[in-house]
């Protein structure tokens, strides 16, 4: 038997969730993003001090979770929080922490 075969989707999608969450850059942009309507990549480079090419790889890391939702306006790129997966991960946390 795979030790696979025993997690939940649940475990599944709370591990993608805390994976992506795993950075502190990643943490702030969701952090600045859960408390505004979106927010332009350029606006997010600006503020942080890491090269362009780092954020964009964390936006894609949290992209990828699930987490944030990114919309091209030329010649930008507008971030969101995905709010239906947002919800969602926090239940999951909460529900594993018991809070």
């Amino acid at each position: 038997m795979s030790s696979y075969t025993i997690l939940s989707d649940k475990q599944k999608r709370m591990a993608r969730y805390a994976k992506a969450m795993g950075h502190p850059i990643r943490v702030y942009v969701l952090q600045l993003l859960s408390e505004q309507a979106c927010c332009y990549s350029g606006d997010l480079s600006e503020s942080l001090p890491i090269a362009k090419s780092t954020l964009s790889q964390h936006l894609k890391e949290l992209k990828d979770a699930g987490l944030i939702q990114g919309e091209i306006e030329a010649p930008k790129i507008k971030y969101c929080i995905n709010k239906e997966n947002w919800k969602e991960a926090q239940l999951l946390f909460k529900q594993f922490l018991k809070v």
